[in-house]
């Protein structure tokens, strides 16, 4: 069967498009026609006839391999990594908790899919999913099926699902990979939540000064000096940035957009953003949470994987694109290396002097009774936990801080603008 992309008019004489599996385009006019559609184009799209060169002349796995990295690595930005967004996470994690579900009830693969297919109402989703069913249907694995579209299925999921296909519980590895996807959700969510409030907050501070600033001290300070006032040092200061505000808007907004592509090429580089992680893990309350919420994810991935059977080492591996940091990233790649070379996981780890000692002694508890899997989740779990509380005392000092900052600053700003005034009603 192929995939075809069709267009044409509904029962009701409507334009209507779509996607739908057939064995020919005759085939899917015919299963279109009983459905009450009148089709008058079709297009095979790239699933079904991709999946036909795989499967020629023993070349399969080559093709399929060079397919897959070709597509990862243009599904990967400049610093190596796949990025997956918001909503396509969302649509990840919804896909994997519905055909786990199916696949517990005994229901076969191609038939999940196709369930899942009927209920998709994104036409780009609907696609995706047509052209994994179709794939496995060829023969072709289902970890190297969703490997073809690393826009929706990263390196993490891939791996745990190639290991619970080749140990026969695929099922059990959804449901926990989706359950791993829901807890990193809320992790996420915790932290962006925190960070949203005060940048609101900024925002809105900044626009009410600078409305502050142009509209209303020009005309203060124009009303004094045709009075002949001299104006005191606070009104002054206000005019003289009200004055750069109007008349150098331009250059204050090139050197804004000069400033953030300058930090976007530093931070492109590996020195650069190795540079730039490891001062951010330093900053007061900020450093604190990123650390903790890294080490949370850390742990969560590294025990997701591991009891889905994937070797240590290959954890190890696909768990640094999780972390977020460059100074976490190295720091895990180091003690890979020194585990290939014969180390055990805890003694790196606790030299690295990047991750608490905690950390390490709980992950040396756990290699030593055979259940490091337990212990790590215990670990992401307590971090979790520590998420928190860190997001909580985060916002509980920014608030009143950033309340009591703008406070100050309009403050100053209508202090400014009434002595003058108040000091020419006394002359009167």
């Amino acid at each position: 069967m192929a995939i075809y992309e069709w267009k044409g008019f509904d029962s009701k004489g409507k334009k209507a498009s779509g996607v739908i599996d057939a064995d020919s385009p005759r085939d899917a006019r015919i299963k279109l026609r009983r459905t009450g559609k009148m089709v008058h184009h079709t297009t095979e799209t790239g699933g079904g006839s991709q999946a036909r060169r795989r499967s020629r002349s023993g070349r399969k796995e080559t093709k399929l391999q060079r397919t897959v990295r070709e597509r990862v690595a243009a599904a990967r930005g400049r610093d190596g990594k796949q990025r997956l967004n918001k909503k396509r996470l969302e649509e990840v994690g919804t896909f994997t908790r519905q055909i786990s579900t199916l696949l517990k009830a005994g229901i076969p693969l191609t038939e999940a899919l196709r369930a899942i297919i009927e209920q998709t109402p994104q036409k780009r989703l609907g696609m995706v999913y047509r052209s994994i069913r179709e794939s496995i249907s060829q023969g072709t694995p289902t970890a190297d099926a969703l490997a073809l579209h690393p826009e929706y299925f990263d390196e993490l999921y891939v791996s745990m699902v190639r290991s619970g296909e080749a140990a026969g519980r695929l099922d059990e590895v959804l449901e926990r990979l989706a359950m791993f996807m829901q807890a990193q959700a809320r992790v996420r969510n915790k932290v962006a939540a925190a960070m949203a409030y005060p940048i609101i907050m900024l925002l809105i501070g900044f626009l009410v000064v600078s409305a502050l600033l142009v509209s209303v001290v020009p005309k203060i300070t124009t009303m004094l000096e045709a009075r002949g006032q001299v104006l005191p040092l606070p009104p002054r200061m206000l005019q003289i940035t009200s004055e750069m505000l109007v008349s150098y808007w331009w250059l204050i907004l090139v050197l804004s957009i000069f400033g953030m592509l300058v930090f976007n090429l530093i931070y492109s580089s590996d020195k650069g953003r190795l540079r730039i992680d490891t001062m951010l893990l330093k900053v007061p309350l900020f450093g604190d949470l990123m650390t903790k919420q890294s080490i949370a994810r850390f742990a969560q991935t590294f025990a997701t994987l591991l009891r889905s059977g994937v070797p240590v080492v290959r954890c190890l591996e696909v768990t640094k694109s999780v972390l977020g940091n460059r100074l976490l990233e190295n720091t895990i790649a180091a003690v890979r290396e020194k585990i290939i070379e014969g180390a055990d996981i805890a003694s790196p780890i606790k030299e690295s002097g990047v991750f608490p000692p905690l950390v390490g002694y709980m992950i040396a508890v756990g290699e030593q009774s055979g259940e490091l899997d337990s212990m790590m989740e215990q670990v992401g779990d307590a971090y979790s936990e520590e998420v928190d509380l860190a997001t909580q005392k985060f916002t509980s000092l920014i608030e009143p801080a950033l309340i009591v900052f703008l406070a100050v600053l309009v403050g100053f700003i209508v202090l400014a603008i009434l002595w003058p005034v108040l000091q020419m009603a006394q002359t009167f």
